[in-house]
């Protein structure tokens, strides 16, 4: 009862933080880029892989389904009046399908939950997944990886008149959220037992639980906490230097190596064609982090 009473008023909180945030000069826009700043995704032309059954039925359907994150600022977040989603993220998904020959504009989103994730590409309720997605051993006995895409790395949010957190070693005692299922939820619980670790769906309702003093820090990758602290200058700050290294990949279902290799293959073109860094450029830029150098793709052998 008393966690339903004040998640509403957390989430009117936040909306009325970062609409405040965003109407200053210089601050990021509320609902990420302009339509007219993203670069468009040429469709690669007879494009066939029959060795995919994925692949197969996405053409049959004539569009991929994606599995994305909608909360998450400059990476992957959905714009509740018009249902559009936009980050970087999304740009991945989009240039991806055009490489795997379908229209980028036609794309199918589906948010789903960190938790979910497994399940999704499992029971082919998605066809492949791009949203912060860290590839690691554990996970790839469940589903498939291209990629990596980026490289982050597990860092803190704290509230801007927090003295007292600058790094993980500072969390004995003091309440932590993170996402349920989320590497960096692990981490912190394996690492750094000594910590409260508090957990939901999506990394929105940790960001409103830490403006209205109910958790006292947010964990997860660097990037997408600067992007929350891009929203809200005044009231958020990342502390401390990354603890770890998340190499992001594209989930696919579990063996389905044929998707998997054409996904590794078109990111290097996408990367070489500096599609990559444009998306950018235009999404995760916003928050003033310059674009860094992708990461190498990590082509490794069917399991």
């Amino acid at each position: 009862m008393f966690r339903t009473t004040r998640v509403p008023l957390a989430l009117a909180v936040l909306a009325a933080l970062l609409a405040t945030a965003c109407g200053k000069e210089g601050s990021p826009p509320t609902k990420g880029p302009a339509a007219s700043s993203l670069p468009d995704y040429q469709v690669a032309q007879d494009f066939r892989l029959p060795g995919s059954p994925t692949w197969t039925r996405a053409k049959k359907r004539g569009h991929a389904v994606v599995g994305v994150k909608e909360d998450q600022p400059y990476l992957g977040e959905k714009d509740p009046a018009t249902g559009t989603y936009a980050g970087f993220d999304i740009e991945i998904a989009k240039m991806m399908s055009a490489s795997l020959g379908l229209p980028p504009e036609s794309v199918e989103f589906r948010t789903i939950a960190s938790a979910n994730r497994e399940t999704a590409l499992q029971n082919g309720q998605i066809d492949f997944y791009v949203g912060t997605y860290t590839i690691n051993a554990n996970r790839r006995k469940l589903v498939g990886f291209a990629g990596p895409y980026y490289l982050a790395g597990q860092s803190l949010l704290v509230r801007k008149d927090e003295k007292d957190i600058h790094g993980p070693q500072d969390l004995a005692g003091r309440r932590v959220c993170s996402a349920a299922g989320s590497t960096p939820y692990q981490r912190i619980r394996a690492d750094y037992p000594k910590a409260v670790l508090v957990s939901y769906d999506t990394y929105s309702v940790c960001v409103d639980n830490l403006l209205t003093y109910q958790v006292d820090a947010v964990t997860t990758d660097d990037a997408i906490l600067i992007g929350y602290a891009a929203k809200a200058p005044d009231e958020l700050k990342v502390v401390g230097s990354p603890f770890s290294e998340e190499p992001y990949g594209i989930g696919v279902p579990h063996g389905d190596n044929a998707l998997r290799l054409a996904l590794d293959d078109a990111l290097e073109a996408r990367q070489k064609k500096n599609d990559w860094k444009k998306a950018y450029e235009a999404t995760l830029g916003l928050s003033g982090v310059p674009a860094p150098r992708p990461p190498a793709i990590d082509r490794y052998p069917a399991s």
